[in-house]
Formats: structure tokens, sequence, C-alpha cells
């Protein structure tokens, strides 16, 4: 019964540790990304934290077929940092799970206004987005650019996977 006991207790150290130190930061702006990202986060065991907008993004702004559209403003504009209206600290993580929208084949600025934000050194960085069809491309590798000191480990589309799913991909890079 003993060993069964420090069996268990050691299991869960050893669970504990691999996803202790986690966070899933996600930006969404139509609710589709925020499942996702709940969904890992509940996979994983990690903390969940959003990322949001100093200006909610409404319909019109998000509006793709409308060159004057916010979206499409910043989208177009390669230093549009859009405000982020909560404080985000990832300090005490070791491993951060990005999760973001693809618009136009890139994560939103203000993935980037977070992103630029932060000290990334010694912290792991995986990205995984919800897309309607452009898939990840080079947005993780993009923004990893901007994560100064991160240890990049890759990305992934997630927009039609589960927490199960994403829970083996993720423990996978992080072998």
């Amino acid at each position: 019964m003993k060993k069964l006991i420090l069996a268990l207790l050691l299991g869960g150290f050893i669970l504990a540790g691999t996803f202790a130190k986690t966070a899933v930061v996600y930006f969404s702006a139509t609710g589709t990304t925020e499942r996702m990202a709940k969904n890992a986060a509940q996979a994983l065991g990690a903390d969940v934290i959003e990322i949001q907008p100093a200006h909610k993004y409404t319909d019109a702004d998000l509006n793709w077929h409308d060159k004057k559209s916010l979206s499409t403003i910043e989208c177009n504009d390669p230093k549009s940092r859009p405000a982020i209206a909560n404080k985000i600290d990832i300090s005490t993580y070791d491993t951060v799970i990005l999760c973001y929208p693809i618009w136009w084949a890139y994560a939103p600025k203000i993935v980037y206004t977070f992103v630029e934000s932060q000290n990334w050194s010694g912290k792991k960085l995986i990205t995984l987005c919800t897309s309607g069809g452009s898939k990840l491309g080079r947005s993780g590798s993009d923004l990893a650019k901007f994560a100064k000191g991160a240890d990049f480990k890759g990305g992934k589309d997630f927009t039609r996977g589960s927490g199960s799913d994403i829970k083996k991909y993720v423990e996978g890079l992080l072998k």
C-alpha cells in the first residue's frame, strides 16, 4: 500500500512538473480560438490567459472584404501594434502556448504587441492557431522572431483538433 501511494504521489509530481509552469495565452475575436485555447489548457492542466484588446473588435472591424476595416488596416501595416487592455505577466512560466486566429496568413497584430511586451529569455514557445483556410503558415516562426530569447518549439493549426490532440502534440514537442 505504501508503494502504491508513493508511486501515485511521484506520478502526480512528474505530471505536475510537465505542465505546472505552462500558460496558454490566447487572443480570440470571435470565440473560435478561445474555445481551442481553453480546451488545450484543460487537457494540459495549464493556466489560461486571455489577451484582451483595448478596442474590442466589432463585426465591421473584422470584415476582411472591406479594405477600410480595422483588421485589414492593421494587417497591412507592419508597424501596427494594437493596445492590450489587461496586464499579462509570463515571468513565472517555463512554457507559453500562444493561440491566435490567422488573419491574412499571419497572426493578428495584437499578438505581436503581446509577444514584444514580454521577456522570453529561457522560455519555450509553442504557437497554435485557428484558421478558415490559411493554416499556420509562417505565423509561428514569424512571431518567434519577435519573442527574443524564446526557444521556439513549433506550431500547428488546431481549428478542428481536440484538447487531447493538442496535448499529444505539445508533449511531443517538449520531449
